[in-house]
């Protein structure tokens, strides 16, 4: 259960685990089918869970009921939906999600303008516009235990004549996820997806960091995605619903012991550090690779703290010890000294004493007060470099703001932001960029998708 990597420059973009299931259309319910994070099931036109499952809006609590306006009259558009529960979503807790007219939920904590490559929650995922009709609406509903999205009469911007779609997604406190659908005038499976991808399913991702060395101080953003559940788009029709209970995942678990212990779909393991179960694979990512984690769970222990943090502390006990004594030109017992400088498991010994020579000790303070000096006049001419560098680089900042057509000035002209190729992404990704209504400061660009296989 465990994604494979292959050597490509950080993780291999074609981290995913999913399990495509097969339908026959001669049966109404499917059996369970696992995607390891999840199992799905899926309820066919005649099934009663179907209807069960569908939630009406119209008999919900009207004040608690709101239909976005924006979203409701603009195409490519989202907006923020902040929840009165906590959400788990791949054994992460979202406490806010943001909702898209295309027919799907972003779950990603920095928004941007690729929201459908992953970390989506996708009913139906497509190029719908709710502006060309004024019977499209985009309602939300949150009762405190689940929060209710609805996509109610909206129209394919490239396909208008085919009529209206009507569904929705559930999502439950306890991490459960519920698609229903009540109308879909068409296939889904025959949805063009030339201008916008066409998905129903879940995806999750991790952000990694990565530090670009000819550029200081500039930063480049690369999303992996390690998972994604595909539903098969032929078994959604009109009536139907799709059913996803969450698994098991290594985040659940608090402490050393349950967490090598477990037995579930993924290879958990402990990191004393972060004091975090994990299988490498979440959210937390970067941090588990930069916190050495991974060459941590090596050893399938949870003693492995008492071992790494107690000898540190008895080489410094020692060695301030030692230093003290020496200074005073005290005499010490042998038994004292092997209570310092051995392992607590030594046996001291009795009836020896050692002195210490005071001419030796003024020798050594001798050497030390010699030893300060290089240091002190190493970091005088570190500060006079690093001063006359940034004095540098103030005279060149104003020669080039007051001679704009220097040579100075071209340079930097030809390297500016715009044309750095990190930031290429910017002008195309292949997706369709999603604008985000009343914008709450998250940055928006510079991220590199990598695409699945």
């Amino acid at each position: 259960a465990q994604p494979r990597l292959s050597a490509l420059p950080f993780l291999n973009p074609t981290l995913r685990a999913t399990t495509l299931v097969s339908y026959n259309p001669a049966v109404d319910q499917m059996e369970d089918t696992d995607h390891n994070y999840y199992t799905s099931k899926t309820y066919g036109p005649t099934d009663p869970m179907s209807k069960d499952l569908w939630v009406n809006v119209d008999q919900m609590d009207k004040d608690k009921v709101k239909i976005h306006g924006i979203l409701s009259n603009t195409h490519r558009q989202a907006a923020r939906v902040n929840l009165s529960f906590d959400f788990p979503f791949y054994g992460h807790f979202l406490r806010d999600l943001t909702v898209a007219t295309g027919g799907f939920i972003y779950t990603g904590d920095v928004v941007h303008r690729m929201l459908t490559a992953t970390q989506y929650i996708a009913p139906l995922m497509a190029n719908f516009d709710p502006s060309v009709s004024r019977n499209s609406t985009v309602i939300y509903f949150d009762n405190g235990t689940a929060l209710v999205v609805q996509w109610d009469h909206v129209h394919l911007q490239d396909n208008y004549n085919l009529g209206s779609f009507t569904f929705q997604a559930t999502l439950h406190s306890d991490g459960r996820i519920v698609f229903a659908y009540k109308e879909i005038p068409m296939e889904v499976a025959q949805i063009s997806s030339v201008n916008h991808p066409v998905k129903v399913g879940l995806s999750d991702a991790f952000v990694v960091v990565h530090r670009i060395q000819q550029i200081p101080n500039v930063r480049r953003r690369t999303i992996y995605e390690y998972h994604r559940v595909e539903l098969t788009k032929t078994k959604i029709t009109n009536s139907t619903a799709v059913e996803m209970m969450p698994l098991p995942t290594c985040l659940q678990f608090t402490s050393c012991d349950s967490c090598i212990s477990s037995q579930i779909n993924f290879n958990c393991s402990w990191c004393h550090l972060l004091r975090r179960c994990s299988s490498g694979f979440d959210r937390h990512r970067q941090d588990w690779v930069d916190n050495s984690c991974p060459d941590e769970t090596k050893d399938k222990s949870c003693d492995i703290i008492s071992t790494t943090q107690l000898d540190p502390f008895i080489t410094t006990l020692v060695a301030k010890t030692t230093g003290q004594s020496r200074s005073r030109g005290e005499t010490t017992t042998a038994g004292a000294s092997s209570s310092t400088s051995r392992p607590p498991t030594s046996v001291p010994t009795e009836g020896k004493t050692t002195n210490i020579c005071p001419k030796a000790d003024n020798s050594n303070h001798a050497a030390e007060r010699k030893d300060t000096h290089p240091l002190h006049t190493g970091l005088i001419l570190g500060i006079l470099v690093v001063l006359l560098i940034m004095a540098a680089a103030a005279l060149v900042t104003v020669y080039i703001y007051h001679h704009p057509t220097s040579a100075a000035s071209l340079f930097f002209i030809e390297r500016r932001p715009s044309r750095w190729p990190a930031m290429k992404f910017r002008r195309g990704s292949g997706h369709p960029a999603y604008a985000e209504v009343e914008p709450v400061g998250q940055e928006k660009e510079g991220f590199i998708e990598s695409e699945q296989c």
